[in-house]
């Protein structure tokens, strides 16, 4: 069967691709990671944080302003031991900083 002739839905190509199921699986990780934390960020702050990479035990949060990572690094010890309670074992957090695109 020729693939480029039946479109497939990303859930099955991942299902099919061992990278991109792991890749689809990393995301999903630190999608439920940001959202384990969330409510130990200030609310007018959340909306200015999206969730990056995992590798390893290092995670990455991005934010879109220098001010607004400024103020997550304040709470970085809290998000830290929130996740280790809740099974994910984080050595450390990333904030890195993602200028929009002009």
């Amino acid at each position: 069967m020729n693939r480029r002739l039946h479109p497939v839905t990303l859930q099955q190509a991942a299902l099919d691709s061992p990278t991109l199921a792991r890749l689809a699986e990393l995301a999903r990780d630190s999608s439920e990671r940001l959202k384990a934390v969330e409510l130990l960020i200030p609310a007018p702050l959340r909306p200015a944080i999206s969730a990056g990479p995992v590798d390893g035990t290092e995670w990455c949060l991005l934010v879109s302003s220098n001010a607004a990572g400024a103020k997550l690094r304040q709470v970085l010890p809290a998000l830290m031991t929130r996740l280790r309670d809740r099974g994910w074992e984080v050595t450390s957090i990333r904030v890195k900083v993602q200028m929009p695109r002009r």
